[in-house]
């Protein structure tokens, strides 16, 4: 434990490990996040949270539309490659397998095991480094068999991105 209890128990909430795709005229990027969450069935709505300055917050700001791509466990080494800002890996998409979603045209990162296709609902600065983005889940593919136990999270990292 630290001097901070609050950073303390943040560091101990589960999350999942995804990567975000988006584009925005001829620009692509994928990026991994955590912060990420259903809000609402009907209709189906997921909310993630995205830091101000990344790169795929201004893409997904200009193409209103990004795609959750989520991984097996077993699969963590395929997205080991998304972990670096644009600023510090440029390049990672033109070493990249991927397909285009057929709603939205995001990128479905090939060794994905499910994607969610999503269009921004609305974009909330909550007043943090981070805005909240809502997306409405138009389509999904599952591309991999799994439980939701197989599914990568931070814990099968060994890390964490809280407090």
């Amino acid at each position: 434990m630290s001097d901070d209890p609050i950073k303390d128990v943040l560091r101990r909430m589960p999350y999942g490990f995804y990567a975000i795709t988006s584009h925005a005229g001829d620009e692509i990027n994928a990026m991994v996040a955590n912060w990420l969450t259903q809000v609402s069935f009907e209709p189906r709505l997921i909310m993630l949270g995205l830091q101000k300055t990344s790169f795929t917050h201004g893409l997904v700001e200009a193409g209103g539309e990004f795609a959750v791509n989520l991984f097996l466990s077993e699969d963590v080494e395929a997205l080991k490659p998304f972990t670096k800002g644009r600023s510090k890996n440029p390049d990672k998409m033109k070493e990249t397998s991927f397909a285009l979603a057929p709603e939205t045209g995001c990128p479905i990162l090939q060794d994905a095991a499910g994607v969610l296709e999503c269009r921004v609902v609305k974009i909330i600065d909550a007043g943090g480094d981070h805005d909240l983005v809502v997306g409405e889940v138009i389509t999904a593919q599952e591309l991999k068999p799994g439980e939701v136990e197989d599914s990568l999270t931070l814990m099968d990292l060994g890390w964490s991105y809280a407090g």
